[in-house]
């Protein structure tokens, strides 16, 4: 399973992204406004730090709104990957996009069926919601394991990026779900990291070493 960052703050993304585990980002419009910058201005910055996928997405919710605002993403960088709601208006444009060799990643994806009917339409990766999901009683977890049995069983090759991520559970669920990529908050990422064992074991080594060397 490949790890994402979910975010928009370029300082976070280099910090990850010297550690060689970072293979892509995904942003959205709150995202953005968070890091207190615009979308124009953030995007070619997070293309220069990671060599893989970084999702940017569109605001509009006609179809020809969406294709006039993936083309001007997609000519950013070569790694962008537009992302569009799953919406009728957004499966037309995923559609489009698709015959023109642009990457959507298909968002907002909260059941079986729309996971399927966007990597029909063309999508380059769905991702299914699965805290939200968990949070209305759902099986988000589920879900993501219930997509990946199906794109398996026919052969589909679109890929199932879980978000919504809100804990190591998840990332460890996911995982075993069979989920291609995670995309992880960066105070999700901080836990993955570290485990308390590592660092008592640490300390260990270290003081024995100190010991030694009074010897």
């Amino acid at each position: 399973m490949k790890i994402f960052m979910d975010t928009a703050n370029t300082e976070e993304i280099r910090k990850y992204a010297d550690m060689g585990f970072v293979y892509g980002v995904t942003t959205n419009p709150s995202l953005v406004a968070k890091s207190g910058r615009t979308q124009a201005d953030v995007i070619p910055e997070i293309c220069s730090i990671v060599t893989g996928p970084v999702s940017a997405e569109v605001i509009s919710t006609d179809c020809e709104g969406m294709l006039a605002e993936a083309r001007k993403l997609a000519a950013i960088a070569k790694n962008v990957v537009v992302k569009i709601p799953c919406i009728p208006e957004g499966l037309k444009a995923v559609k489009v996009l698709a015959s023109e060799g642009i990457r959507t990643n298909v968002t907002l994806v909260f059941s079986l069926p729309q996971a399927l009917l966007a990597a029909r339409a063309g999508a380059s990766f769905v991702s299914p919601f699965v805290g939200r999901i968990d949070d209305i009683g759902g099986d988000g977890v589920g879900l993501v394991a219930d997509i990946v049995e199906v794109f398996h069983n026919y052969g589909i090759k679109t890929e199932v990026i879980a978000a919504s991520i809100r804990s190591v559970s998840h990332v460890n669920e996911v995982m075993l779900a069979g989920a291609d990529i995670a995309t992880v908050p960066t105070k999700i990422l901080d836990k993955l990291l570290m485990h308390p064992l590592t660092t008592q074991g640490l300390e260990k080594f270290l003081e024995d070493y100190r010991n030694s060397q009074k010897a």
